[in-house]
């Protein structure tokens, strides 16, 4: 069976990288920035590539540059609503979704205030992007982790925005913004057909948890919860109340 949703895979540029690593550095980019897009030939940022290959830059600042770029423009700013762009701005460049309207709003008066590319380089030169992902570690969506300081209401926004690596961000249309404007908890809905995962919600799944363990080394071990559809939302509001953290979640064979 498919999995609904797992754990992000970590792609970092090393210093001793190889030509391999890098195009698997620059796909992986691609890939999280341009939301699962597929690139046609001539697409590519070649001279930002090159300026990464030759250590000019970091993929930090080339991940900039593909937010920056007049492809990430076209598909995402100005084919969206403004609302929407946002959103995809937050799971792009931070791995998360918005948490609140009033972090909807302040971006909005950053791009008002102060144009396209501040909007953009306000998250990716942001402190929360420096501390999860670094100078050399691609972007991921965090949507299986709970976050210190986060609301936990974001990890089920991210749900929302990040539904398996079958799907892509071509809606244009903001999807949290009822939810981000009325102060409401954005509930866990089964994925649409055809999205590589589950569709119907009379299955059954299984989530792993990495859960802090007793004893002065606070070794942390992992245990599993099988759970129907409907007792998702609440096992996971457990979960994270108690400290644990989502490593996975699998539909049941």
């Amino acid at each position: 069976m498919s999995l609904w949703v797992s754990a992000p895979e970590r792609v970092e540029l090393r210093s001793n990288f190889t030509e391999a690593d890098l195009q698997g550095v620059i796909r992986a980019v691609y890939k999280q920035v341009l939301g699962n897009a597929h690139l046609m030939d001539g697409e590519g940022l070649t001279s930002a590539e090159s300026f990464l290959r030759n250590g000019d830059i970091s993929v930090r600042q080339f991940v900039h540059a593909v937010g920056q770029s007049d492809l990430y423009r076209q598909k995402f700013f100005e084919a969206s609503s403004q609302y929407r762009f946002i959103e995809l701005n937050f799971k792009h460049f931070l791995g998360r979704a918005p948490q609140s309207q009033a972090e909807i709003a302040e971006h909005v008066l950053i791009y008002n205030a102060h144009g396209y590319e501040a909007e953009i380089a306000s998250y990716v030169e942001s402190d929360e992007y420096g501390a999860n992902f670094g100078e050399a570690v691609v972007p991921y969506v965090r949507t299986t982790q709970t976050q210190t300081g986060m609301k936990n209401v974001t990890f089920n926004r991210s749900f929302a925005l990040a539904r398996g690596n079958a799907t892509s961000d071509d809606a244009t249309k903001a999807v949290l913004i009822s939810d981000l404007g009325g102060n409401r908890a954005t509930k866990i809905s089964a994925p649409a057909q055809g999205s590589g995962a589950a569709g119907s919600t009379g299955k059954r799944f299984r989530i792993t948890v990495a859960k802090p363990g007793a004893g002065s080394r606070f070794r942390r071990s992992n245990v599993t919860y099988e759970v129907s559809y409907a007792q998702m939302s609440s096992r996971m509001q457990v979960i994270r109340r108690s400290g644990g953290q989502i490593v996975s979640i699998a539909e049941v064979a």
